[in-house]
């Protein structure tokens, strides 16, 4: 259905102003008017469902998601054997060089840490390679180990981590840094193959109701080649009709010299019409493998304090001169902050382009904000950084329970995720996915952020994880629409339903307010509309 005039009928909206019970007029790619019914329109009838300005994802990678449409994606399995039995369908299914994939999780693992032999049983002696969904972890075979030049005496990366069992042997788990040993030697996708992982990812997030995003990696990063050209290509076909952002990747490998680089790549997206305006810095890793950058050192399995307290990916003192010179130059920066010292070394980034250069609303971020410490949770709004959230890891799931807190201890572990501390003091609240690390779909994570709990099939309530750090309904809501408007500098044209903004707008089956706290996530959407047109119906 295309038309220049669209009503949306027996719907409930969530406008500004609150719940409206009034038909919505749609006409040429604005809304024309809340309350007005036009008889000669297309008319769409919501049934009841709940209305909405389309969802938008704070910090998200479609195109390496489309990627993994393409190859072996392991992220709807969750157990050691189904992982296998997967990858041992796809080898069996292809003649490549190379058996690849990505999505398997490390709660599926004693300790987190999966064993070369298991994927040499399935990939029939090839070379093998399989990323997590956070990125940060890399399985490979032991083929992928001898090709590669990985021995028992190969020294660790200084990004990175090989991991060994007890004898000192390499087994095939490789962290952060030390993936790239391997990945560097994986075949790249071509041009088609990037372009149709991005028309893949796109129907995907319609499908969900996203309607926008900022892409938080526009670059090159391990085996996935260049970003950007997938994008300028899809806008030059117009087959790209999501409202996108993209945060140019800065190599942590080089130092200040690269700004020169990130200056002439945003004038060359910005010729091809996609702005990539916000620079995504990765100061730490993740605490599952403890290279999140924690101000306190990370617990042994008996609680015992050990001598590792993560990753610094950039220096502190490289961060902050970073930090000023890219917001001098009208740069965004999105940071990967994972843990409550990396919070802090941003904070402070932040705080000294601020004191340098004064405010320019350039609206900088911190994503993942796992740990942070109560002391800097008031930072945000005084600086006026958006708290890049992804909610939808903030409940009770073995890779938190049996991976994170006993690491963490107790009284740190309640400082995770601090949504409802934010909203309370004021931060500006952008909700997004992270994926494919994990599900894209907004009312499974807004049923997160709301419940602090996972969705149970029956509608049940489950046991909160930290729920004080609940957020509303409205609060989670807003922060997939307007709170990312926001973040990239949109929201004057998208992000509410307000008349004269843009007609990105999602329909639900249902009305999320008039049911339990415990359904949201049971919610699917029936209609996606983007500048008036409809890019998915149920």
């Amino acid at each position: 259905m295309s038309a220049h005039r669209t009503v949306i009928t027996g719907g409930r909206l969530f406008t500004p102003a609150g719940i409206v019970d009034a038909p919505l007029l749609l006409a040429d790619g604005k809304v024309a008017a809340i309350g007005v019914d036009d008889p000669s329109a297309v008319h769409v009838d919501a049934a009841g469902g709940l209305v909405l300005p389309g969802f938008q994802d704070c910090h998200a990678h479609p195109v390496h998601a489309g990627l993994e449409m393409l190859t072996c994606g392991l992220s709807a399995f969750s157990t050691k054997d189904e992982f296998l039995t997967a990858i041992a369908a796809y080898a069996a299914s292809s003649d490549a060089a190379w058996v690849t994939g990505s999505g398997w999780s490390m709660d599926a693992f004693p300790g987190g840490i999966a064993q070369a032999a298991d994927l040499d049983a399935v990939v029939g002696g090839r070379p093998a390679y399989f990323a997590t969904r956070d990125g940060h972890t890399a399985w490979v075979s032991t083929r992928a180990l001898e090709l590669a030049g990985i021995d028992d005496t190969t020294p660790d990366p200084v990004d990175g981590r090989i991991e060994r069992n007890p004898d000192g042997h390499a087994n095939g788990t490789l962290q952060e840094g030390a993936m790239a040993l391997v990945a560097r030697l994986l075949p790249e996708p071509g041009a088609d193959e990037m372009d149709e992982a991005l028309r893949l990812a796109q129907r995907r997030l319609f499908a969900w109701g996203v309607t926008g995003w900022q892409d938080a990696i526009i670059g090159a990063s391990t085996s996935v080649p260049d970003t950007l050209g997938p994008y300028l290509r899809l806008i030059a076909s117009g087959e790209l009709k999501a409202r996108v952002v993209g945060a140019l990747w800065w190599d942590r490998d080089r130092g200040l010299e690269q700004i020169e680089d990130l200056v002439a790549r945003r004038e060359r997206a910005a010729a091809g019409g996609f702005a990539a305006t916000s620079v995504k810095i990765m100061q730490d890793g993740v605490a599952e493998n403890f290279t999140a950058g924690m101000l306190e050192p990370y617990l042994d399995a008996c609680g015992c304090p050990t001598p590792n307290s993560g990753k610094s990916f950039v220096d502190p003192a490289l961060l902050r001169e970073a930090a000023i010179r890219l917001d001098a130059l009208g740069f965004q920066l999105h940071v990967h902050a994972l843990g409550d010292r990396a919070v802090r070394e941003s904070l402070d980034a932040i705080a000294a382009a601020r004191a340098t250069n004064g405010d320019n609303d350039r609206r900088h971020t911190l994503a993942h904000i796992q740990v942070v410490d109560p002391a800097d949770v008031p930072r945000f709004a005084e600086l006026g950084v958006v708290a890049n959230m992804q909610p939808l890891w903030a409940r009770h799931e073995p890779q938190m329970d049996e991976l994170t807190v006993p690491f963490l201890g107790a009284a740190r572990a309640t400082h995770q995720y601090p949504f409802g501390a934010l909203a309370r003091a004021d931060a500006v609240l952008a909700s997004g996915s992270d994926w494919p690390v994990s599900t894209a779909n907004p009312l499974e994570i807004v049923h997160t952020a709301v419940n602090r709990a996972r969705v149970a099939s029956d509608g049940r309530f489950l046991h909160p994880f930290l729920g004080e750090q609940a957020l509303s309904l409205a609060d989670a809501l807003t922060a997939h629409t307007l709170g990312t408007a926001y973040l990239n500098h949109d929201e004057t044209d998208s992000g509410s339903l307000e008349v004269g903004k843009a007609t990105d707008v999602v329909v639900l089956d249902r009305d999320l307010f008039a049911a339990p706290s415990s359904q949201i996530g049971l919610a699917g959407v029936t209609h996606t509309f983007v500048a008036g047109e409809l890019v998915h119906e149920a």
